[in-house]
């Protein structure tokens, strides 16, 4: 398994893991955020467990200062793995979260279909 930790925040830079290992980093207590847009969501399935999260509203939900900050992400350095459709969605968010001082982020490559093809847990959507 990867190791969920980096070095310091200044040299860090989010993870890219595949679905596997992803998955790992979940079972040992990672939070799993889908930043697909909700007619993906629709269109494709969904990822049970995971928590939805609108990328514009970044600060707001992840913010350390932030009244609406996540609930499941107990500090800085609570693991968090992202997942979009592509890295092209997720590497943006888990950049700006590793900008933002968290130290223990990955993304998944191959994004939800790879989440969906390694077996992981999904809810249908209107084209499965």
């Amino acid at each position: 398994m990867t190791d969920q930790t980096t070095t310091t925040p200044a040299t860090a830079e989010p993870e890219l893991l595949d679905a596997e290992a992803a998955a790992a980093w979940v079972h040992n207590g990672a939070v799993l955020i889908d930043v697909r847009s909700l007619p993906t969501r629709e269109r494709v399935g969904g990822i049970s467990g995971a928590t939805v999260v609108d990328r514009e509203r970044l600060p707001e939900l992840f913010g350390a200062d932030s009244p609406e900050r996540l609930t499941q992400v107990h500090s800085d350095e609570h693991p968090i793995v992202v997942v979009c459709g592509s890295v092209a969605g997720s590497r943006p968010v888990a950049d700006w979260l590793v900008e933002h001082g968290h130290t223990a982020v990955a993304h998944v490559e191959g994004g939800f279909e790879a989440w969906k093809v390694a077996g992981q847990p999904t809810t249908p959507g209107t084209e499965s």
